[in-house]
């Protein structure tokens, strides 16, 4: 099983790392959401899986059982799903309003937005502006 989760998240960081090399936004975004569920993946992948066994301190001990789940990898996941939650919705917010300012979410077309490029530049593969 542990095999398994760790091809599932080699599997996405590849996934995510191809769209993020991609030239659209909203795809730069699918792959922001792939390396997180990457993450979180890894993460839930790097803890001691024990059902049923909760990380409590019995009764008149000072230590928990040797055998328990471990805690700190379940709060690290809350941790990422919380803040690529946050990531998402920001790049959400700015991929909308670079779409409404130029028109396109091609980033190869947003590459003259500040300096005035024409046309013959452009199909030139020359840069604008020098």
């Amino acid at each position: 099983m542990t095999f398994l989760l760790a091809l599932a998240a080699g599997a996405l960081f590849a996934a995510g790392i191809y769209m993020i090399l991609r030239r659209s936004l909203v795809k730069i975004l699918v792959g922001l959401l792939l390396l997180g569920y990457a993450v979180n993946l890894l993460l839930f992948n790097s803890a001691v899986l024990v059902p049923g066994r909760p990380p409590l301190i019995p009764a008149g001990q000072t230590v928990p059982p040797e055998i328990s789940a471990d805690p700190l990898a379940q709060a690290l996941i809350l941790t990422a799903i919380v803040i690529s939650f946050g990531v998402t919705a920001f790049v959400v917010v700015l991929i909308r309003q670079a779409y409404q300012v130029v028109g396109t979410d091609d980033l190869n077309e947003m590459r003259c937005t500040d300096i005035p490029c024409e046309d013959s530049e452009l199909k030139d593969g020359k840069e604008g502006g020098a």
